[in-house]
């Protein structure tokens, strides 16, 4: 199924089950309170394809999707807040 963009006020997050750069945004993402939903890129052939279109052909986690069709490879969480107020 193609990625779409997540609903307003929330992301979607590619990543892998072992990206130190992922757990460490999750786990802040889960401090601050912000929503996302969760795609392994190593399960899911379509979020494969949409990160590498997203980074120039590399598999670069996490990429997040927001609700304006945009993405950010690895953002911190201050650009994650910003983007989505």
């Amino acid at each position: 199924m193609p990625v779409q963009a997540p609903p307003a006020g929330s992301v979607t997050m590619f990543s892998t089950t072992w990206c130190g750069y992922c757990k460490r945004l999750k786990s802040q993402m889960d401090r601050a309170g912000l929503a996302y939903a969760e795609v392994n890129i190593e399960e899911d052939p379509d979020a494969l394809v949409f990160v590498m279109e997203a980074n120039n052909g590399n598999q670069t986690v996490p990429t997040l999707l927001f609700p304006d069709g945009s993405t950010a490879t690895n953002p911190s969480l201050i650009e994650v807040k910003k983007r989505l107020a």
